[in-house]
């Protein structure tokens, strides 16, 4: 009986560590699967190489522009993008009816600016006749007056001239036999009326001298340029590009509206609509056959830091094998700022316009101590750290957690990131991933 009482207690107390054990085992376990699963990787030396592998396309080294009249409404458009065209083929058609109607207005405005000249003209001519006719008019004025002031004066002069005369008589009979003079013989009205005399003669003279004076400047006046008057000159400027554009539109109607080629090449641009107008700029541009194509290609700025002006690089256009070529042009794109503009001179013969292709670039860095994935890096606000696996005793025994540490990025590419001077050495296992979002100090489990 007490056997088998010390026996129940034995496997009661058996019992009870089996359940413990179980508990223990089970606890472990829902605590284990809460926890972030991470993936390691190991520190390594690398060559950090940079690869710039860009699209492009293939682009007309010279392009020539097809220019028209402006305001012209295209009825029918003969080609498009990518037609290689002949000299003489049609490239558009413009409407006729249209035409006809811009045509008529040019005509009304030839007719217009015409009339204009023409009144110009007769004004002209009958300003011309009146200007004639008052020369004449003060040239008879001028003869009339010189006439009548040369009287006066003549006048005048003979007036002085018949008192002196009476007053040299005078003179005469005041010396006697012997020659002496006798004084009081002249009369003094007369000697008054001789220097009113002398007076009146000097004002007439005067007088003429002022009046011919004034005569003459006003035929000056008349015979004086008019004022200079460009509108002549202007509206027949006018007339004259009228005339010359008239035309021109009358080529365009003789050749039945259809705009041709004047040389070879492809149509690589096309900026008119059906039923839309023409511009005063180009309608088209044709690539010129004889200058060779380029390839175009754009860098972002982090791609440009490793490609440079005359670098060789590897092209590879559609079709045919990747040959070595150079970097002729490299600048920053006006369009669009922060991007860079790449083109090659391609071979005579070499790709056609609208042809894609690759360009590679590879530049080898240098060869770094501590290297890990860019997977393993993480970077906020400009501060970058690395998750290393550290061992601890735990509540549980021995369990891993996750300590941050800051790093500085030295050099990186798409599979490799540099660590410049890093608290790390090859025996740490970083992070490289994650089944959850990880903090520092926080438990994870490895991954088998």
């Amino acid at each position: 009986m007490e056997d088998k009482r010390k026996k129940k207690i034995v496997t009661g107390f058996l019992v009870f560590l089996a359940a413990m054990w179980l508990c223990t085992v089970v606890s472990k376990s829902i605590y284990a699967s809460r926890l972030p699963i991470v993936s390691t990787e190991s520190i390594e030396s690398k060559y950090v190489e940079h690869i710039v592998n860009v699209d492009g396309i293939v682009v007309a080294g010279e392009k020539n522009p097809v220019t028209t009249l402006s305001g012209l409404r295209v009825e029918k458009l003969m080609v498009q993008t990518g037609d290689k065209v002949e000299e003489g083929d049609v490239l558009f058609t413009i409407d006729m009816e249209d035409l006809a109607l811009i045509m008529a207005e040019k005509q009304n405005a030839i007719a217009r600016i015409q009339t204009q000249v023409d009144t110009i003209l007769a004004n002209e001519e009958l300003a011309r006749q009146k200007k004639e006719l008052e020369e004449q008019r003060a040239r008879e004025d001028y003869d009339e007056l010189a006439r009548h002031e040369d009287t006066l004066v003549g006048r005048a002069a003979e007036e002085y001239s018949q008192i002196k005369d009476e007053i040299g008589e005078q003179r005469e009979g005041a010396f006697t036999e012997d020659g002496e003079y006798i004084s009081g013989s002249v009369d003094e009205e007369m000697e008054e009326a001789l220097q009113d005399a002398a007076y009146a003669e000097a004002d007439a003279k005067w007088q003429r001298d002022t009046a011919m004076k004034e005569a003459g400047r006003k035929v000056e006046d008349i015979l004086a340029p008019e004022k200079e008057d460009a509108s002549l000159e202007v509206n027949r400027l006018e007339l004259s590009d009228l005339g010359a554009e008239l035309a021109l539109y009358q080529e365009i109607k003789k050749e039945n509206g259809e705009i041709k080629a004047t040389r070879p090449g492809m149509v690589t641009d096309i900026f008119v609509t059906t039923g839309g107008r023409t511009s005063d700029s180009a309608v088209m541009l044709l690539a010129d056959d004889s200058v060779p194509c380029q390839f175009k290609t754009t860098l972002t700025q982090e791609q440009k830091k490793y490609v440079s002006l005359h670098d060789t690089v590897s092209l590879k256009l559609d079709g045919s094998r990747e040959k070595e070529a150079t970097v002729d042009y490299l600048a920053e794109s006006a369009q669009t700022p922060g991007s860079y503009e790449v083109y090659i001179n391609l071979p005579e013969g070499t790709g056609v316009p609208g042809m894609s292709g690759t360009m590679s670039h590879a530049e080898t860095g240098e060869k770094h101590a501590c290297c890990v994935t860019p997977a393993a890096v993480t970077t906020v606000e400009g501060r970058s750290h690395v998750y290393v696996v550290r061992e601890r005793e735990g509540i549980l025994g021995m369990e891993y957690y996750a300590e941050q540490v800051s790093v500085r990025i030295a050099d990186q590419n798409d599979y490799f990131v540099a660590l410049d001077s890093a608290p790390l050495d090859k025996e740490d296992r970083i992070v490289s991933s994650s089944t959850k979002e990880i903090k520092n100090g926080e438990i994870v489990r490895l991954s088998e």
